[in-house]
């Protein structure tokens, strides 16, 4: 008996992973990618991996620190994080979210400003104390994509980049092949995990899914004295260190966008690397002397209520993960192999990401939330 052929559309973190997890189980697997793997939010966002308010975040927390061996390449990750305020607003809202995860069961600490400074040499006099994430952590980006990637081909998966999927072809309302700029692929199964592209694609198949496209960015610093704990958040950032030292972060008011074709002549960074780069000395004013040498830009998909949705319509299953992607993407792709394979989510409940909930959502959700393009 031959194996099951699943399509998965997209290329970024979310896709790559369930193709992972479908090829482990034994999936004849080919992944389409309108572009190269990770080349939008995927390969551009801090690298967190500490989502504590999802039903997928015990698994992320048990697959994170595996996944280097699980994909036999490197990710980068590295355990825990702490957050430092240096406003009287942030230190009240960083212990609030200190006491809700304790009585939840997941270790946070509270520090005050000395124990804050002692952790990270880089903060300075303005730093009013912080707290200590104990589980978590952040991994490299680009590094845990291609770990994907080579894993998912290691396996006999295939990888098609540069392949706009342009349709479907159906028979009794169920996908039979997904059509693309480099050919037709047949398929059992579909997984659509196309970032902003997913609503689009859904749409062909009859399947509404309201999704706002907006640009993330980020910033790169020189490189500083090596911490001893990389992943530090606060004033509104996030990032981490990097193994080479440079400080990598991004954060801040979203920028709508009309979401179609970003082509070499959409610049990629606007005047809000200046604000992040304002943040950023804030939130390391001993390092404040480094200048900035790159920036980043992606594009992130966001649904009404900024949460993801992970579900499946007869044998499409789809997912758009709200800006949260990457830090998920070990449980995410693992809820979407088994909603592939066995039609529903073996280790948790994710009842509450179903694209049910946005049912009789108007067609102006969009203005009357001011998700609007300038």
């Amino acid at each position: 008996m031959s194996a099951q052929k699943v399509v998965v559309v997209g290329g970024g973190a979310s896709g790559l992973s369930a193709a992972w997890w479908l090829a482990r189980s034994g999936v004849a697997v080919t992944v389409l990618d309108k572009g190269i793997v990770g080349w939008e939010a995927s390969g551009r966002n801090g690298g967190g991996c500490s989502h504590y308010q999802s039903p997928l975040f015990k698994e992320e927390q048990r697959l994170w620190p595996q996944m280097d061996e699980l994909l036999g390449y490197p990710t980068e990750h590295s355990p825990e994080r702490i957050v430092m305020a240096v406003t009287p607003r942030q230190l009240e809202q960083y212990h609030y979210i200190a006491q809700m995860n304790n009585r939840l069961g997941h270790r946070v600490d509270v520090l005050d400003a000395q124990q804050v400074r002692e952790a990270v040499p880089l903060a300075g006099d303005n730093c009013l104390g912080g707290i200590h994430y104990r589980f978590g952590g952040h991994a490299n980006p680009h590094r845990t994509v291609q770990a994907y990637a080579w894993a998912i081909q290691d396996l006999g998966g295939k990888i098609v980049q540069h392949a706009p999927v342009t349709g479907f072809q159906t028979s009794g309302g169920q996908v039979t092949a997904v059509e693309s700029m480099a050919g037709t692929v047949e398929c059992d199964a579909v997984v659509i995990a196309a970032g902003p592209q997913t609503g689009r694609l859904l749409g062909q198949l009859g399947i509404e899914m309201p999704l706002a496209a907006a640009r993330a960015e980020m910033i790169v610093t020189e490189p500083a004295p090596m911490m001893k704990l990389g992943g530090v958040d606060g004033n509104g950032l996030y990032g981490r260190q990097t193994l080479r030292g440079n400080l990598a972060y991004g954060g801040g008011p979203h920028e709508w966008v009309e979401f179609g074709d970003l082509g070499p002549e959409v610049k990629p960074s606007t005047p809000l690397a200046r604000n992040l780069a304002r943040r950023l000395a804030e939130l390391f004013p001993k390092a404040a002397h480094l200048n900035v040498i790159r920036s980043w830009a992606g594009v992130i998909e966001m649904t009404p209520d900024g949460r993801p949705v992970i579900d499946r319509r007869d044998n499409v299953t789809f997912c758009t993960m709200s800006g949260v992607g990457f830090g998920l993407s070990p449980a995410s792709g693992h809820a979407l192999r088994d909603l592939v394979i066995e039609g529903h989510c073996t280790f948790t409940d994710i009842a509450k990401l179903s694209l049910d909930r946005f049912a009789g959502i108007g067609e102006d959700w969009r203005e009357q939330r001011g998700w609007l393009p300038l």
